[in-house]
């Protein structure tokens, strides 16, 4: 197994000192050559336009990757003009912040319904040598390897539980779900040098061939949520209202009379349209 490439930070030489040597050069070899002395001034005029091609500068949140003749020889993060070896190549790599959206995928949930997710993924290079030499484009692979990722997390959970199901679920585990694809994703381009700072879902919805269906499933859930609410709260108020009748002895209610009272009461508390009152008045048996 070839062994991969990390990153080896190297100190490139202050570039200002060596600029100012190089000018002075030139001018001497420029005025050795014009003053009769041509053969030294022309090898000073080679030797230091050469050393020309060793400057370069490193911005802030940037590194440069240097080669010789195919061999890594190290990075250099500190910012500023640089100056080393003329015969190394250069190779700018990006270190800041850095973050995209990927586009919407179409896939089946754990329950076989097929939904739209998407997402937002911030990330960073930490490691220059792997991100330049173990892919071939480090950018599109992270693309790539998010968009597998959050294929495979979209299929291991349900976009919604239903009200007795345990587990964790699309839409409403969002911090756990937004963890999960950060391990994903990172699992998948760790050895590019890539590090995710953080990914989250950004669009999550029942494909539109589903949603019709799976809307009235969500308002007929919601329904019977809200009549169960309803029902158990108008039994507990009938139950304390029997209790406290019982317990004041305002009327005495044989069982007959119970049931008819708790009918009405749900009536009354259960309707969704107001109730009519009637008033009664002959006895409670007439």
């Amino acid at each position: 197994m070839v062994a991969m490439i990390r990153e080896k930070e190297i100190a490139a030489m202050s570039g200002i000192p060596m600029l100012l040597l190089t000018l002075a050069g030139l001018v001497a070899g420029t005025l050795l050559s014009i003053r009769g002395a041509p053969l030294i001034g022309a090898p000073l005029l080679v030797v230091f336009s050469l050393a020309l091609c060793g400057f370069f500068m490193v911005s802030p949140n940037q590194a440069k990757v240097l080669q010789l003749f195919g061999d890594y020889v190290g990075t250099v993060r500190s910012p500023g003009l640089r100056w080393a070896n003329p015969f190394y190549s250069k190779k700018a790599v990006s270190t800041r912040i850095r973050n995209f959206d990927c586009e919407r995928l179409k896939v089946n949930d754990l329950h076989g319904s097929p939904i739209e997710i998407a997402a937002v993924v911030v990330w960073q290079v930490r490691d220059t040598a792997a991100a330049v030499f173990e892919v071939d484009d480090y950018e599109h692979f992270v693309r790539i390897q998010t968009e597998s990722a959050l294929r495979g997390l979209a299929t291991r959970y349900a976009y919604d539980l239903d009200e007795n199901d345990a587990g964790v679920a699309l839409r409403s585990h969002a911090d756990e779900v937004a963890i999960q694809l950060v391990q994903d994703i990172e699992a998948r381009v760790g050895d590019a040098g890539v590090h995710i700072l953080e990914a989250r879902i950004s669009h999550l919805a029942y494909a539109p061939e589903i949603a019709s269906a799976m809307l009235q499933r969500q308002q007929a859930a919601a329904i019977l949520a809200a009549r169960k609410r309803i029902v158990d709260g108008a039994v507990g108020m009938v139950e304390m209202a029997l209790a406290r009748l019982a317990e004041n002895q305002v009327v005495t209610l044989d069982e007959e009379r119970k049931a008819a009272m708790v009918s009405n009461l749900l009536v009354v508390l259960c309707s969704e349209r107001s109730v009519a009152p009637v008033v009664n008045t002959g006895t409670l048996y007439s």
